[in-house]
């Protein structure tokens, strides 16, 4: 019943910038976290970027200043602007749902996820 859809992602030069969507079904997203995620291959799967059912923010230190969360909820649609991207930054990233309000952070949590999108940067 609950889909989560991402777009948005591609392949940019290094200091570009990317809008990633998350459209949402079946499911009132507003009254729970959002989470960004994303995986590279050969690491492990990290937190991005989440969102509160509050509106507070949380992200990761690696993207500080230049990634920034934010919720439609008339649309159902989560979103993550990246700016001035780097060659790090190149991975499949995954939107999320976290039911538990207030453990944000807790990647357990998340119950329904995204089949991801595509992010890669060049320098």
């Amino acid at each position: 019943q609950v889909q989560l859809v991402e777009s948005g992602g591609g392949s940019v030069q290094a200091g570009g910038s990317l809008r990633l969507s998350c459209a949402v079904s079946g499911y009132t997203y507003s009254r729970y976290c959002m989470g960004w995620f994303r995986q590279a291959p050969g690491k492990e799967r990290e937190g991005v970027a989440s969102i509160d059912s509050d509106g507070s923010t949380s992200y990761a230190d690696s993207v500080k200043g230049r990634f920034t969360i934010s919720q439609d909820n008339a649309k159902n649609t989560l979103y993550l602007q990246m700016n001035s991207l780097k060659p790090e930054d190149t991975a499949m990233y995954y939107c999320a749902t976290n039911p538990r309000r207030g453990l944000c952070s807790r990647p357990d949590l998340y119950n329904y996820w995204g089949q991801g999108t595509q992010v890669t940067v060049s320098s």
